[in-house]
């Protein structure tokens, strides 16, 4: 039986009550991707004041992808040789991810894979950003971090519909957008959406999400663009699809499972290949750090 559009979303509003709120330090650093200019004085007095994520944070800048010379050994060194931006969304990265880790979800959930795909096309987005013009760059990593939230609320809110998506995608091998619409009356893009917008995060960021599996179905498109060349939807699609070309899918992988002849097309598509291959190589070295968190 599809739900209605009230039924779903009263559901997953109070699946969200169901998740570990989060921490006071993880509400000021998500409050400060709405900021144009956060002084790295401030950031790093943010992060300061929990030691375990300080830890984390120093651990993964003298990790060996990043091959410091000197080891670092406060916050506000880190954040001088990774750069505010950066070192922010990592943390915000390693943070989110971990935080569900004790949720329960049905059998045939992994944790562990919804977690190294959705930081994975983070980090993606993030570097595409930095090399394409898009219309809010600043807000990609935590797009990336978040476009697949809704299927984490699927599986917490509704199990027993989201174990029936997956048998219907397994056996009709139809997207999964087309599946949860047509068993839960909304796909999981909506559900993330409606996940930031109580978490008040800024509007480009929920639009993104809502719209990343097929960018010009919103209607605001063009005016959002405005100046720059892509949205940030389609930023966060080129990178999603990136990173399940790959392999890193939060899907189970067949055993025979190959990766994809050109699995940086959807990047390519957006910028020449010089750039699509900077991008490349960023992506790899920031995802080999913080994957070893997982």
């Amino acid at each position: 039986m599809v739900l209605t559009t009230p039924d779903y979303r009263s559901r997953v509003l109070k699946s969200l009550g169901q998740l570990p709120p989060f921490s006071p330090v993880l509400n000021k650093l998500l409050a400060t991707l709405a900021r144009e200019d956060v002084p790295y004085m401030e950031l790093a007095g943010i992060i300061e004041k929990d030691t375990v994520m300080s830890g984390n944070v120093l651990r993964l800048v003298n990790s060996a992808a990043f091959a410091r010379r000197t080891e670092i050994t406060s916050i506000p060194h880190a954040i001088s040789v990774m750069g505010l931006s950066k070192l922010r969304n990592m943390v915000l990265g390693l943070s989110i991810s971990r935080m569900w880790a004790g949720v329960k979800l049905p059998k045939s959930w992994s944790a562990a894979r919804f977690n190294m795909h959705s930081v994975a096309t983070a980090v993606m987005a993030d570097n595409i950003a930095q090399h394409v013009s898009t219309n809010y760059p600043e807000g990609a990593f935590i797009a990336g971090l978040l476009h697949d939230f809704g299927k984490l609320l699927n599986a917490v809110a509704m199990p027993a519909e989201a174990e029936e998506i997956e048998r219907m995608i397994a056996e009709t091998g139809r997207p999964a957008v087309e599946c949860e619409r047509e068993i839960v009356g909304a796909d999981h893009a909506v559900l993330s959406a409606i996940a930031l917008k109580e978490w008040n995060l800024p509007l480009p960021v929920q639009i993104a999400v809502e719209y990343h599996h097929d960018p010009q179905r919103n209607s605001g498109y063009l005016a959002e663009v405005g100046d720059a060349r892509f949205h940030l939807a389609d930023v966060v699609r080129a990178a999603s699809e990136s990173v399940n070309r790959l392999g890193v899918a939060v899907a189970a992988l067949p055993a025979d499972f190959k990766p994809h002849a050109n699995p940086t097309e959807p990047v390519q598509a957006m910028t020449d290949e010089e750039t699509t291959w900077k991008i490349v190589g960023a992506f790899e070295k920031e995802f080999e750090a913080i994957r070893a968190f997982f």
